[in-house]
């Protein structure tokens, strides 16, 4: 499958940084019982980002217009716990989240933003929060992340580097999930079993 390929991205960043927000919070599981992805994007944060009375929630961070359209989000510690639910990814995609910048993410989670096209990027705790102090204040919230650079930029030139691995940056630059990067060495795949295959002919 074709992902939207991460090069160079500008937008809004939002601050979340509470520890261990974790996927039900982020997709309550009321919104995994459709049959396809659509309308996810209403079920992101929906406990906290609506009222009771289905109104949005105006001291929720996305709902302020400071940060409403965000492409990226400043995360705390452990974000994307408990279970695995691939919805959550789709449901900040759908939202327009690009990247999700913090200091630790659960490991499934990562996984599936990976699959997904949604950059993580991992920082120390002490650049993290002074970053989420940065974009805390509406007029420096807009930030660029530059994935081949690798590099966060802040308004007034500040500049954060990143560290990625390089399989995982590959893909997000080329928009390939985990088939799509396994096609890139398909002359390769198909050498090894014409060789496998001489060496064993039984296997035709």
């Amino acid at each position: 499958m074709s992902l939207q390929p991460f090069t160079q991205v500008t937008g809004k960043a939002a601050p979340m940084l509470a520890a261990n927000i974790d996927t039900d919070v982020i997709m309550p599981k009321q919104f995994l019982k459709g049959i396809d992805r659509n309308g996810l994007d209403r079920g992101l944060f929906f406990d906290v980002r609506f009222l009771p009375t289905g109104e949005p929630n105006p001291e929720f961070v996305l709902n302020q217009p400071a940060w409403n359209g965000a492409s990226f989000m400043v995360v705390g510690p452990n974000f994307g716990c408990g279970s695995s639910r691939e919805h959550a990814v789709w449901g900040l995609k759908q939202m327009g989240i690009r990247a999700l910048i913090g200091s630790s993410f659960a490991g499934i989670f990562y996984d599936n933003c990976q699959r997904n096209g949604v950059l993580l990027i991992t920082l120390d705790e002490a650049l993290l929060q002074s970053l989420g102090q940065v974009i805390n204040q509406p007029d420096s919230a807009t930030i660029s992340v530059d994935l081949e650079a690798q590099e966060i930029c802040l308004q007034g030139g500040r500049v954060i580097p990143f560290q990625i691995d390089t399989l995982r940056k590959t893909a997000l630059l080329l928009g390939l999930d985990a088939i799509g990067s396994t096609l890139q060495r398909s002359d390769q795949i198909k050498a090894f079993e014409r060789k496998h295959l001489a060496a064993n002919p039984w296997l035709n």
